[in-house]
């Protein structure tokens, strides 16, 4: 009966062998695949992925928000796409399209062009700060340090929270940090 057993075991894995050495062999492609580039003009980095789940980001909440159009213009004419989609945290200050048309007329049109483009990135990084702060935990300081290396004055009165002379009316959460509306635009000092 052991002999029977152990002759058994001894074909099998004859059997297993030589069936891994008989495999038919296919022939393998060693050129790369190709790789199709994306059209000249298309935008591409993280901000151009499209993600269905999870919470959205800062540039997400914007996109979505009929009151934000004017600011994701100049985020897309200044190309700060990509720049509000890392995972942060980011605090944006998001100023309304009212606070873009409050500007002196014609300003808004002048920066959107593109030899503008290093002035608008400046006045658009001048409205984010590294961190995740709710509104209320905002008012425990004086002033925050800005994506553009300038500064903006924090000032509580009453209930309200201003940052850079600009009014918090609201603030909403998101997968990089938070997005503060804002009823104005800050403009950096000029150096």
């Amino acid at each position: 009966m052991k002999t029977t057993i152990k002759l058994l075991v001894v074909s099998l894995v004859v059997l297993l062998i030589s069936s891994c050495k008989n495999e038919t062999k296919t022939e393998t492609n060693t050129t790369a695949p190709e790789v199709k580039t994306e059209e000249a003009g298309k935008k591409q980095g993280q901000a151009f992925l499209k993600d269905d789940e999870g919470k959205p980001n800062v540039l997400n909440i914007a996109i979505g928000s009929p009151d934000h159009t004017t600011l994701v213009a100049a985020v897309q004419a200044a190309e700060l796409e990509n720049a509000l989609v890392n995972a942060g945290p980011l605090m944006v200050f998001a100023p309304t399209n009212d606070a873009f048309a409050a500007l002196p007329e014609g300003t808004v049109e002048n920066l959107l062009k593109p030899e503008n483009k290093d002035a608008l990135a400046n006045i658009l990084k001048y409205h984010v700060t590294p961190g995740n702060y709710s509104k209320d935990f905002l008012k425990k300081f004086k002033k925050l340090g800005q994506a553009n290396n300038g500064y903006v004055t924090v000032e509580v009165k009453g209930d309200d929270v201003y940052v850079g002379g600009a009014k918090i009316l609201g603030s909403v959460p998101a997968g990089n940090g938070i997005v503060h509306v804002i009823d104005k635009v800050m403009l950096p000092p000029s150096e």
